[in-house]
C-alpha cells in the first residue's frame, strides 16, 4: 500500500529535514466551536477532566463535543510512555485522583450520555497499570446513571500479573476496547514500548474470561504498512475473537512526531472495510476519520444488533439439525 509520493504533494519540511505530505481534501474538518462545543468544555474543565478528544488532538473534536459527545482520559494527562504516534505527554505522572470516578459519573449524568468511552494514559508506575481506576470508574458510572453503557479503551497492561485484567473483566463493561494500533514490522518504531502478541492476547483473554463483553481494537493506516500486513491483522484478530474492528488514517499531530507515509484514499477504506466483514468481524468502521470512539454509541447499538442476528442464525440452524 504504501507508495512514494510526487514531489508536489510533500509542502514542508519536518524539524528532522523529511519532507511532510500535505492533507488531502478529504481529511479537512471545520475548527470547532459553538454554543454546544463551549458547553461540554466548560463542564470538562469544571471537573478537572482530561479527554483523548484534547490531549491526542483529534480531528473530530468539534463535531463530537457539539454533539456532546467525549471520550474521557482517566488516570491523568502524563503516559509512562512515548509511542511515536501519540501526543500524549509524556513523563512521571501524578498520584491517582481518588475524586476522579465520582467526577467521570458527573459527566455522564450531566452530559446525558447514554454511552460513555472511557481511556487511559499508561500507567506502568502503577503495580496494576490502573486497572483497579478503571473498575472504580464503571462502578461510579453505573451507580450513577445506570443505563448508560459503558465502553473502555486500555492499556496492555504489560508485565502487570493477570489480577489487572481479571478485575477489569469482573466489572463487565459492555465494550472492551485495545488497539494493536499498527502491523507487528512497525512495532519497534511506532509503539517501542509495546508487543504486538501481548496486545493481541490481551484481547483474546477479556473473551476468554467473558464471551458476552464485545472486543474492539483499531489500526492507524499511513505509517507504511501494506495490504498483506494489514489483512494478516485482521486475520490475527478474528483468530482472537474480536467483534469490532476501526481502522482509521494516521495524522501526524507534530513535526516531532513520526511522519505520514501514505494518506489512504476513502476507495481504499472501503476495500478494507469489505474485507474485514468477509473476514467475519460482525462491526467494521473504516474511513480516513475513524477513531476509536468516533460514533461510539451508535456503533455499539449496531454491534449488539449484529449479535443478536447472529444468535438467532445459529439458533435456527440448530433448530434445522434437531428436525
Amino acid at each position: 500500500m504504501s507508495k512514494n509520493p510526487a514531489p508536489d504533494e510533500r509542502t514542508s519540511v519536518s524539524d528532522s529535514g523529511s519532507s511532510i505530505l500535505r492533507k488531502p481534501d478529504w481529511l479537512r474538518v471545520r475548527s470547532p466551536g459553538g454554543a454546544a462545543f463551549n458547553e461540554t468544555h466548560g463542564l470538562i474543565r469544571k471537573l478537572g477532566l482530561a479527554t483523548v478528544c484534547e490531549e491526542a488532538a483529534c480531528p473530530n473534536i468539534g463535531e463530537c463535543w457539539k454533539k456532546k459527545q467525549a471520550t474521557v482520559m482517566i488516570l491523568g494527562e502524563v503516559c509512562t510512555r512515548a509511542c511515536a504516534f501519540c501526543n500524549v505527554k509524556t513523563g512521571h505522572p501524578d498520584k491517582v485522583n481518588p475524586l476522579e470516578p465520582g467526577h467521570v459519573a458527573d459527566v455522564a449524568a450531566e452530559m446525558h450520555l447514554e454511552h460513555i468511552v472511557i481511556t487511559s494514559v499508561d500507567r506502568d508506575d502503577l503495580e496494576d497499570g490502573g486497572a483497579s481506576q478503571f473498575v472504580k470508574v464503571i462502578e461510579a458510572v453505573r451507580a450513577r446513571t445506570p443505563n448508560t453503557t459503558i465502553e473502555i479503551l486500555t492499556p496492555d497492561f504489560r508485565g502487570k500479573p493477570d489480577h489487572a485484567l481479571d478485575i477489569i473483566v469482573k466489572a463487565r463493561p459492555d465494550v472492551f476496547n485495545h488497539n494493536l494500533e499498527t502491523v507487528p514490522r512497525l512495532y519497534p518504531t511506532i509503539r517501542p514500548g509495546a508487543r504486538y502478541f501481548t496486545s493481541l492476547r490481551l484481547l483474546e483473554k477479556v473473551r476468554e474470561r467473558d464471551p458476552s463483553i464485545f472486543t474492539k481494537s483499531g489500526l492507524m493506516l499511513g505509517l507504511g504498512e501494506d495490504r498483506i500486513e494489514v489483512n494478516q491483522v485482521m486475520d490475527d484478530m478474528r483468530q482472537a475473537d474480536v467483534d469490532f474492528l476501526t481502522l482509521g488514517q494516521y495524522l501526524q499531530p507534530t513535526p516531532r512526531h513520526v511522519r505520514v507515509e501514505e494518506f489512504v484514499t476513502p476507495d481504499q477504506f472501503n476495500a478494507y472495510a469489505s474485507t474485514a466483514r468477509a473476514k467475519g468481524f460482525s462491526m467494521v468502521a473504516s474511513s480516513p476519520l475513524t477513531r476509536s470512539s468516533y460514533y461510539a454509541g451508535a456503533d455499539f447499538a449496531r454491534l449488539k444488533e449484529a449479535r443478536q442476528k447472529k444468535l438467532e442464525k445459529i439458533a435456527a440452524k440448530n433448530r434445522g439439525k434437531d428436525a
